[in-house]
Formats: structure tokens, sequence, C-alpha cells
């Protein structure tokens, strides 16, 4: 999650890192999906005899095709009948107890490096969070890290196939390599679960954007604030976003001048997707002009889908544990570092990323947004109440 910035369409020059090209050619030839011809507010107002799947063509990125269809209330076979049962009265208790196990461990870890240490508020005011140094620091990234991967452990994730393509091939004479050192402030992925927060703490231990509720949540709310993170009222009206987003800038500085400083971990669609599509990106990501990490995050599944789309969070997460296998695949790009061009237009940067990842991740770009899935939603409520 970004500040909320106004995201523009993909410029047509191309682009090129790490001895990459992509450009407006190659994104074209996947499909690009155009926001729906009524506004948000005469959306709101369809009749509800639109069928299901004419919703989920309208509003593509946000539908669900798995096993267990809309909302994850589809009917379901005898045989995916039977599989729930059994992990509902086997799988599912002893992975809620590990996870709790888990998830108690780190606090307690958490606890211990934060004690006598006060909370950093940026502005003066708001909640804050907890600069730890040395072996404070230390333990809380190490242990971080390792406790992060047992998590996904427990949600069936048991390998994880990464492919890394920050280093390009060093017979290449045209890479300049002088920037390969530079270390990039940020890094900018694309979001479809809750999931993808426990993958980059396990790979990387980013600072992030947060709800101001999460640092009031009981574990997760020490957790949280060691993990460095800025919280904001999303619903704000106040400067509170003016706010948040010189606090994004300033650490995405910090961490691309200084070697210890956390990056920043930033979703610039601001939602999540059902794996498929690539919203438009806010600027907030890349207002500090910073160069970028790209991340790119596909979930491979056979019958439940872990993207997190029109569902509740404790039906998802029973879904989730009730598979015995789930994949994850990452796509780690080069360190994008941008033009003198992009740096003075944050528009033109974001989107030259956005084409990037879209190409390189086999991605379908999509121009609905935030708006768009909260109609999507209350209609599939509307449909599904009636049935």
């Amino acid at each position: 999650m970004a500040p909320n910035d106004a995201a523009t369409t993909a410029p047509s020059e191309p682009v090129s890192v790490g001895g990459r090209m992509s450009s407006e050619d190659t994104v074209a030839t996947r499909p690009l999906l155009s926001s729906p011809s009524t506004s948000p507010s005469a959306a709101s107002t369809m009749p509800v005899q639109e069928s299901i799947e004419e919703l989920d063509r309208r509003y593509a990125p946000y539908a669900r095709r798995d096993a267990y269809g809309p909302m994850g209330l589809g009917p379901v076979g005898a045989a995916e009948a039977f599989r729930l049962a059994f992990a509902a009265v086997v799988l599912v208790p002893l992975r809620v107890v590990a996870g709790m196990l888990v998830l108690v461990v780190y606090y307690l870890v958490c606890r211990v490096c934060t004690l006598r240490v006060e909370e950093e508020r940026e502005g003066g005011e708001g909640d804050g969070y907890a600069r730890l140094e040395g072996w404070r620091r230390e333990g809380v990234v190490r242990c971080g890290r390792a406790l992060a991967r047992a998590m996904l452990f427990v949600f069936g994730f048991y390998w994880i196939r990464e492919y890394d393509c920050r280093f390009p091939d060093a017979e290449d004479e045209h890479v300049d390599h002088s920037k390969e050192i530079e270390r990039p402030g940020a890094i900018v992925s694309n979001h479809v679960s809750y999931v993808d927060i426990l993958y980059h703490m396990s790979a990387s231990f980013p600072s992030f954007v947060a709800k101001r509720s999460v640092a009031r949540l009981p574990l997760v709310g020490l957790i949280s604030k060691c993990l460095g993170c800025i919280f904001v009222q999303r619903e704000s009206k106040t400067s509170d976003f003016k706010g948040v987003s010189g606090a994004v800038i300033e650490r995405i500085q910090r961490a691309h001048q200084q070697k210890n400083a956390p990056m920043m971990l930033l979703f610039p669609e601001g939602t999540t997707t059902n794996g498929d599509y690539l919203l438009p990106f806010k600027t907030g990501a890349f207002l500090a002009k910073a160069p970028v990490q790209p991340v790119i995050l596909r979930y491979p599944y056979k019958r439940f889908n872990p993207a997190w789309e029109s569902m509740t969070g404790a039906r998802h997460v029973f879904l989730l544990l009730c598979q015995f296998v789930n994949y994850l695949e990452v796509i780690h790009l080069p360190v994008y570092h941008p033009s003198e061009q992009e740096k003075d237009d944050p528009k033109l940067y974001a989107n030259n990323v956005r084409k990037l990842m879209a190409v390189e991740g086999n991605l379908i770009l999509s121009e609905l947004g935030l708006a768009e899935k909260r109609v999507y939603h209350a209609a599939l409520n509307g449909l599904l109440c009636q049935s």
C-alpha cells in the first residue's frame, strides 16, 4: 500500500533495465482492460440481474476462478467436500497451533529487543515505531526472517521457487556495472495476498505501510512496530495523507543512502488482485527518485487460489490452511535506476516500472482500481444474497 496518488496511462518509450528491454508493443500483446463505462457511483446502482459471469468479465482482475467459486461460496463436489472435512479435523488445528506458537515466539523476541526502547514518532503524532540498533536490530531481523519462513511452512508453502534476474550476464559488455552496487530504496511488488508480506519478511525484512489499527492489535502490533511500519488512517481526510507521503519519501531516501537502514516494501497497486493482472501504480514509491527493486509474486494453484479476493479473511485463512500444499513463485528483477526524465516525472517512472513488471511476469495490464473493486464486491454480495 502506498499513498494514494493518481496513476496515468503508460508512456510509449521503451524501458531498459539490467540489459532487459520492454516496450509498449510487447505489453500490447496482452489484453489491456479499460475501466467500465459506468462511474463507480452509477455502477453501484446497476441492476442485480447482471449475472456473476458478466460481473467476472467486467471486473476480471478481482474474479476468483478456482474450485470454490465467487467469494469461496460456490458448490464443491463430494471429493472436495471430503478433503475439506478431513483437513478441518486434522490439518487445520495442527497448523493453527503451530502458527500461534511461531507468532508468540516472535512477539517475545520483539518484547525483549524493545525493552527500554522508546517509540519514535514521525511527524510527532500517531503511532510510532521502534528504531532498533546493534544487537536489538540484529535479533529482530534474524529471528523475523527465520520465523516468517517458518510461518510460510505452516501455511503449506514448503518450497518457494525463486528466479533471480538481479545480476546480468557477466559477458554483457553494455551493462553499467557501477550501478550494481547502488542500493535500492524500496521494493515494489504486485499485491495478491497477505502471504506477500510473510514472503518479503523472510527474504529481506523490509518496512511497509500499514493501517493504523494494525499497531493496536495484540502480538501483531508490537511486531509491526519492530518492522518499522508507517501507520496510516486510510479513510482520513486530514493532513495525515501528506505526513505519510513525506515519511515514505524520507524512509526510501534513507534506505538508498544508508546500508543498514531497512528498505521500504510498497505495493503500488494499492489493493490485491487475483494474481493475473497488474493495476495502475500509485506514485508514492517513486517520489523519492531513488532506484527500486521490482519483485513479482505468483501463486500457481490447482484447487484454491491463495489470492485474497472477494471473501472474508476468516474463510480465506481456513481454505488456505486446508490446502496440504501451496505454491509460490518469485521473480526478482534487476534494480530499476530511473533516468533524469523519470526522476522529474514520478508518473512516468511508475508506469515504466509497471510495464516492465507486466512483461517479465506475464501479467495483464488493467486500468481498474480500488473503486471498481468495491463496486464488484457490492454487486457480487447482492447477487449471492438473492440466490
